[in-house]
């Protein structure tokens, strides 16, 4: 360690106001939306990787026989065509969900990054916003 002269110490003695707690505060919970929303990204993207397996194994399946297809925590027998059907259906869902948590995230970042501006702006490197 190595101590550091006195006129070299930084000063982190700006004032808090109102307003920029309530800035802070508001990155705070645009950080934990958006750790939300890259969660439930990740869970999507599984899903999606799944749902295509099983477009491929439906594919190879036989036409005459009934399949197990899982809709919510069940799973009913259907016929073929019928479960290619809601599959293409849930495939779509699926997209149209990551799709808007996509827009959600980039709207949150969005936000973020005119925070951070303003916060650092003010405050330099007497706050912290990166993880």
């Amino acid at each position: 360690m190595r101590m550091v002269e006195q006129d070299q110490e930084n000063d982190d003695s700006t004032e808090v106001t109102w307003e920029d707690q309530q800035k802070i505060n508001l990155f705070s919970k645009l950080n934990t939306r958006m750790k939300g929303f890259e969660a439930k990204m990740e869970a999507a993207k599984q899903e999606k990787e799944a749902l295509d397996d099983l477009s491929t194994e439906l594919e190879l399946a036989d036409d005459t026989e009934s399949v197990l297809y899982r809709i919510g925590e069940t799973y009913l027998h259907m016929p073929l065509h019928r479960a290619l059907e809601r599959l293409e259906q849930d495939q779509a869902d699926l997209d149209a969900r990551f799709s808007k948590l996509l827009q959600s995230s980039q709207q949150c970042e969005t936000e973020m990054k005119q925070l951070k501006v303003a916060l650092y702006a003010k405050f330099g490197s007497a706050i912290n916003l990166d993880e």
